[in-house]
């Protein structure tokens, strides 16, 4: 079967803290590992009361450091938020502790509202149109001379760390076809442009010094539990945060599953939700087996970063044994 990873987002649940948050994706990345998915991303969001991932290379280098095999990266790293050569020695120095076992994947995105744009980066809020630029720029601190005279990534020059693109747009596709570099698509929130997007990336594919052929991982929502009645009524955690976005709300804690969605909804908003949660895989064993396997189908992915949102910890990780249960037979 197709590899399988893990995003996680660090989610802090209702009536819970962010301490709380970052000890249960501690243990999600433990059992991960022994389960034997192939990587565990963290996504870097910023002013968002539900999400504890904020400062994503300091909580990979955490859970690097608490697993010994397992893949850890980002999934991704918003470089408008940044300057290059502080992500550079940042995953220079996570590569030096953890070698052969850093991704580094990067969106244009700011991950945030514009207000916390401005205070992520003072100077300039047009990070990502310059998202081009800032990555052939940060490509070129791993290089063992970079690209600014008398400037080095220190850890950071000379390493092999794998860059990634992530996207969940064709112009994201283009891009990293035209670099050669592997692809990630949102399909876990944005499906709507993913036929597009691949086509555009695998015709467009060029080899490069990391990659000689295309390479696709796609975003997967998954909610497996021991049946397909209990695994509906845990996704309803998801499909709650998802409702709250359409109203205008940021994401907040993640609330607790509920018996009944069609009471917390109106038809439009259930049309709408279930249109972006389009890449899900939700049911009992057997169901969760039949979905995956038809969305790698369907698309083609070469490898499918599945995200388990539930309000209990415990429950994510039995969701994650299900899986790997039919995956790793």
């Amino acid at each position: 079967m197709t590899a399988l990873s893990i995003l996680d987002l660090a989610p802090i649940r209702a009536g819970e803290d962010a301490a709380a948050a970052l000890r249960a994706t501690t243990e999600l990345a433990r059992r991960a590992e022994a389960l034997g998915y192939r990587r565990l991303w963290l996504a870097e969001h910023h002013n968002m009361t539900g999400i504890a991932s904020s400062a994503t290379a300091v909580l990979m280098a955490h859970v690097a450091a608490h697993t010994e095999t397992i893949r850890v990266g980002s999934g991704g790293i918003m470089l408008p938020n940044h300057p290059p050569l502080v992500v550079a020695e940042q995953f220079g120095t996570l590569a030096t502790l953890h070698p052969g076992r850093i991704d580094l994947g990067l969106g244009r995105a700011p991950g945030t509202d514009r207000g916390t744009v401005r205070a992520l980066r003072r100077e300039r809020v047009d990070g990502a149109e310059r998202f081009p630029e800032d990555l052939e720029e940060l490509r070129g601190y791993f290089r063992s001379a970079g690209l600014k005279p008398g400037v080095r990534a220190v850890p950071g020059a000379g390493l092999d760390i794998p860059v990634w693109i992530l996207g969940s747009s064709p112009d994201s596709a283009d891009l990293a076809a035209r670099l050669g570099l592997p692809y990630a698509f949102a399909t876990h929130f944005a499906p709507d442009h993913v036929v597009e997007a691949l086509a555009r990336y695998r015709a467009g594919f060029q080899p490069s010094a990391q990659l000689d052929r295309p390479y696709v991982m796609l975003g997967l929502n998954v909610a497996a539990a021991d049946t397909d009645a209990e695994a509906r009524r845990l996704f309803t955690s998801v499909q709650q945060q998802f409702r709250n976005m359409l109203r205008g709300r940021t994401p907040g804690p993640l609330p607790p599953p509920v018996a009944d969605m069609d009471a917390h909804w109106d038809p439009d908003e259930r049309e709408r939700v279930t249109a972006m949660l389009w890449a899900s895989a939700v049911g009992g064993p057997e169901t969760v087996r039949e979905q995956v396997a038809r969305f790698v189908e369907g698309t083609g992915a070469d490898e499918v970063m599945i995200t388990t949102q539930m309000y209990d910890p415990a429950v994510a990780l039995r969701s994650l044994e299900i899986l790997a249960e039919a995956a790793f037979p």
